[in-house]
């Protein structure tokens, strides 16, 4: 087992990448929330639905990024890590590799789509990441159509994993 040491706990990682603490059981002191986090990816991923019918596709392609991320801590905790940080490729990386080989196995794409919800995470919300206008001005119903299929095709797959 390795040690990691966060802003504000101690993080013990099987070499292996098992689960040292079970879902709902005790890990490092603390309960196992990964249900909670996959709840809210699915909540959320329920929101940028109403979002977009909405026509609210900033906030729609927002909230898919939020899904997929809340998702994927949900994924790390299941195996008795942390994710820190928004970046989703970043995170499905840094996932025990049997887990993110899984994960990739079951999405078609997976790297990519990661990437194009990356792209979502800044411009959706702040006017200065855009050459003028505000967010709203700039996403429209093909974007949050794309986000919501590559987000609800992840989320999915990892409550299918987290099953």
């Amino acid at each position: 087992m390795r040690h990691e040491i966060g802003a504000s706990h101690l993080c013990v990682i099987a070499a292996d990448g098992a689960d040292p603490g079970g879902v709902g059981r005790r890990h490092n002191g603390a309960m196992n929330r990964s249900a909670d986090w996959l709840h809210q990816a699915q909540a959320d991923l329920e929101l940028a639905g109403v979002s977009a019918a909405a026509g609210h596709h900033e906030w729609a392609c927002f909230a898919c990024h939020q899904a997929v991320e809340k998702g994927l801590k949900g994924l790390h905790l299941r195996h008795g890590q942390q994710a820190w940080g928004h970046g989703l490729g970043r995170s499905w990386r840094d996932l025990p590799p049997v887990v993110a080989t899984a994960l990739a196995a079951s999405v078609s794409d997976l790297e990519d789509r990661l990437r194009i919800l990356d792209a979502l995470y800044i411009p959706t919300r702040y006017p200065d990441s855009l050459p003028d206008g505000a967010p709203t001005d700039h996403f429209g119903r093909l974007q949050s159509e794309d986000a919501l299929r590559h987000a609800r095709s992840i989320v999915d797959a990892i409550a299918a994993a987290l099953a």
